[in-house]
């Protein structure tokens, strides 16, 4: 068949003004949705927000995707592989430990994202460095994390300050992890509050309230101030208290450095959508500043619990009096 080129542009030119006239139409219509204001001029974001649905998206870019983007169909693929692969991912106590595997932990029933759908967002949640990928860690946070293995059972204060019952930090309650992904907004005049279910973390933000606190007062997840910018309420950290060993992604738990700063930033997409970012700047751990962005969801269902975390004030006599076993020699028979 001979291809008639004068149709083949009028035909050309017909796609082209309906996708033009679709994107002016949504562009339209994101303007004109806003959220609805309080009395005191902020916007509302108040409500349950959950970032259980990036949980199939992994921390750093896949080797796959490396120096490229992946197409749109690539990305719905490789996030349903992977969420399809941790689903299935079951097997007996006896098949585990047959197997050479770990014996593991709960099942997957009690994990957030086993009866939640994958969200396809981005093929990683670092989005800075360009490369997708965690700056290396510096010569001390390297050290540090060779003492976190090391002497973790040394004592009761060298233990992960997630597994203490004491703090995640901001990484821990804010990322995506394996259950308790809901959070809880709340607002007053001139505050935010930020209520995590893990470690029941409550972070209360003074909005436009000036300085942060004294250096000498350092904390667990730093001295936060917030402001509004738009529709995107800017959060900056200072004053984090030194930890050793303290959850982050990637490999291992480097340290968290008094001189760390963080900004998030969460930003109205639409009514049940906000984009989270999150950049840390710790020059004491990481080569270089990074960033990760991902989709806190509206969820209206989601129910908080009261999260006593027992388990790891239960679990630290057993630990800790099994490494002076260890260290004594002795065998389970108790001989030496």
């Amino acid at each position: 068949m001979r291809i008639n080129p004068a149709e083949l542009l009028r035909k050309s030119w017909l796609v082209v003004c309906s996708i033009f006239l679709i994107l002016m139409v949504s562009s339209a219509q994101a303007q004109e949705w806003q959220p609805d204001r309080l009395p005191d001029g902020q916007p509302n974001i108040t409500g349950m927000w959950n970032n259980v649905g990036a949980t199939a998206t992994p921390v750093e870019m896949p080797d796959e995707f490396e120096g490229r983007v992946p197409t749109a169909e690539e990305l719905a693929d490789f996030i349903a592989r992977r969420d399809e692969a941790r689903k299935g991912n079951v097997c007996s106590l006896n098949e585990c430990i047959s197997g050479g595997q770990s014996v593991g932990a709960y099942g997957n029933e009690w994990f957030d994202w086993y009866w939640s759908d994958a969200v396809v967002d981005a093929p990683a949640l670092v989005v800075d460095p360009p490369n997708g990928r965690i700056p290396a860690y510096t010569p001390a946070a390297q050290e540090a994390i060779r003492l976190n293995v090391v002497e973790e059972h040394d004592s009761a204060a060298t233990v992960e300050a997630g597994d203490r019952c004491l703090s995640r930090g901001v990484f821990g309650m804010m990322m995506p992890t394996a259950y308790n992904n809901g959070k809880l907004i709340l607002q007053s005049p001139g505050f935010v509050m930020i209520h995590s279910e893990m470690i029941h973390n409550a972070r209360i933000i003074p909005i436009d309230a000036g300085d942060h606190v004294s250096d000498n007062i350092k904390l667990w997840e730093g001295d936060s101030r917030g402001r509004w910018e738009g529709n995107t309420l800017i959060i900056e950290s200072t004053n984090f208290k030194y930890v050793r060993n303290i959850r982050a992604p990637g490999r291992g738990n480097p340290p968290q450095n008094e001189g760390r700063k963080m900004v998030e930033t969460f930003t109205f997409e639409d009514e049940n959508t906000l984009r989270y970012t999150l950049t840390v700047d710790d020059p004491l751990t990481y080569e270089a500043p990074w960033t990760v962005a991902f989709p806190y969801l509206k969820d209206n269902d989601y129910k908080q619990y009261e999260y006593a975390c027992h388990e790891g004030n239960y679990a630290m006599e057993t630990r800790l009096s099994g490494a002076r076993v260890l260290e004594r020699g002795l065998t389970e028979t108790g001989n030496r």
